[in-house]
């Protein structure tokens, strides 16, 4: 299994940190920017024709659960039977960046921000 470590580039675009999710950690997903299968996210596919590394620099939406892709039903669902807020962490990115933020959740060994 791998070690967690800060890495900005396992940062999400939806704002979670691959670096210390378990998938990635077991070495069964590259982490969201790797993973060129992930053609079904909206998000990984608005932030790469946006060229945004996350949902955090996005120019649209002042706050992420106005944007359809990023806060719709199923994501709201998931985030409450996972216990993780999306939207914290893209705020977390805008408030400290992407540096501090990946050292805060290395350092919490968390994937997310619980909400």
């Amino acid at each position: 299994m791998k070690e967690i470590v800060a890495d900005v580039n396992l940062v999400a675009n939806c704002g979670l940190y691959c670096g210390a999710c378990g998938s990635y950690l077991k070495g069964k997903c590259g982490g969201c920017a790797k993973n060129e299968s992930a053609t079904w996210c909206g998000v990984r596919t608005c932030c790469a024709e946006n060229k945004y590394k996350s949902c955090a620099d996005c120019k649209t939406y002042t706050d992420v659960r106005e944007c359809k892709k990023f806060y719709n039903f199923i994501s709201r669902v998931i985030g409450f039977v996972l216990r993780s807020s999306r939207p914290k962490c893209v705020a977390r990115i805008k408030e400290t960046g992407y540096e501090k933020f990946a050292d805060e959740m290395a350092k919490i060994k968390s994937a997310t921000i619980k909400p």
